[in-house]
């Protein structure tokens, strides 16, 4: 962060407060920082950093929440990085040099953005991890799912289904700090049942970057080497289920070895109502993005959100808003119908 860049982060602090103070908007202040974006509490400028586009949830909670912060008076920045932790760093500061009050983040790499968010810091920016926490880093909020719950769901739906036999768990990213939470989860309902003798884990990978295509490999050789003796898979995501369940199908498996996901993607809506996946975890996505649209809002007119609880990020204890999960079978998908989420004839494929 240049000097100059510093005084303009400075002069941008001291308009807040002479604003929050019911100070005149016309204090010129823009010729204090030309051609620098001066906060403005009534319509607040907020950044948006996501980690891939390219999956449908997540354009989901770009739009919940770009609607949700416009109905509040902000504007928003949307970068998607596409899976890349270098293009991820350089879209957080191109948002910090173009002035934002806010940056949310869905962080790509949790553990790599400690320098970029130390120059948002010094700017005057705050900084709100959005769904996977951003780990040693100085940020101002968190919101999430109860991710460690999403993955008792994940394993006891597969449990409700075949309480016995062998089960193989996919993983989600390394990089990802959502998908190690999912997987204390999930072993909260294995381990008793291993150490009971119910059943064996007869494998686990974690899958880089979530990818369904490497997700994809890893089954068919789980499958191979097990002479597809596989009951379970607890896969983390809907993109590793659908991949997973791609394995299984080849195999003349699919509807026969329980499969559990997360997000309530479309495609996995479709494969529970055929019976192929056995159950998806709703994290209802624009319950998660009003709520982190109104913390940003609230953050930027120097306001505290109504937080839940503290989340360690290995820095500080975070100031968090953790929200429910709900589990998705046969029985309850229609809830993705009445929440108005998808209706009835996507999901029947019409």
């Amino acid at each position: 962060m240049s000097q100059l860049s510093t005084r303009f982060g400075q002069a941008g602090r001291l308009f807040r407060r002479k604003l929050l103070a019911g100070a005149a908007l016309s204090l010129g202040l823009a010729a204090i920082a030309p051609g620098h974006a001066l906060a403005d509490a009534a319509h607040p400028k907020i950044g948006f950093s996501i980690d891939d586009l390219r999956l449908e949830r997540w354009a989901h909670d770009r739009d919940y929440f770009v609607a949700a912060a416009k109905k509040l008076g902000a504007t928003v920045n949307v970068q998607s990085a596409d899976a890349s932790e270098s293009r991820q760093n350089a879209q957080i500061e191109n948002l910090i040099s173009r002035g934002m009050d806010v940056i949310v983040i869905v962080p790509f790499n949790g553990k790599a953005l400690g320098n970029v968010i130390n120059e948002a810091k010094q700017a005057g920016i705050k900084v709100i991890s959005y769904d996977r926490l951003i780990l040693d880093a100085p940020i101002d909020a968190y919101v999430s799912f109860d991710n460690v719950r999403v993955g008792e769901m994940q394993a006891q739906g597969v449990v409700n289904a075949q309480p016995k036999g062998n089960y193989y768990l996919l993983g989600g990213s390394p990089t990802d700090n959502n998908a190690k939470l999912l997987r204390e989860g999930q072993m909260k309902v294995l381990q008793p049942l291993v150490d009971k003798g119910d059943i064996k884990i007869v494998g686990s990978q974690w899958v880089q970057e979530w990818s369904a295509t490497t997700a994809l490999g890893i089954m068919e050789n789980a499958l191979t080497a097990n002479n597809n003796n596989i009951q379970g898979v607890v896969a983390s995501n809907d993109a590793l289920a659908g991949a997973a369940i791609q394995a299984l199908q080849a195999q003349g498996l699919a509807g026969k070895t329980a499969v559990s996901g997360q997000d309530a993607d479309l495609a996995a809506a479709q494969r529970i109502e055929a019976g192929t996946q056995t159950m998806t975890v709703y994290k209802p996505l624009k319950l998660i993005a009003s709520t982190a649209a109104e913390m940003a809002v609230d953050l930027a007119r120097g306001k505290t959100p109504n937080y839940t609880s503290k989340m360690n990020n290995g820095a500080e204890e975070v100031n968090t808003i953790l929200l429910t999960p709900i589990a998705l079978t046969k029985s309850n998908i229609n809830r993705l119908v009445t929440d108005g989420y998808f209706t009835q004839a996507q999901i029947d494929g019409k």
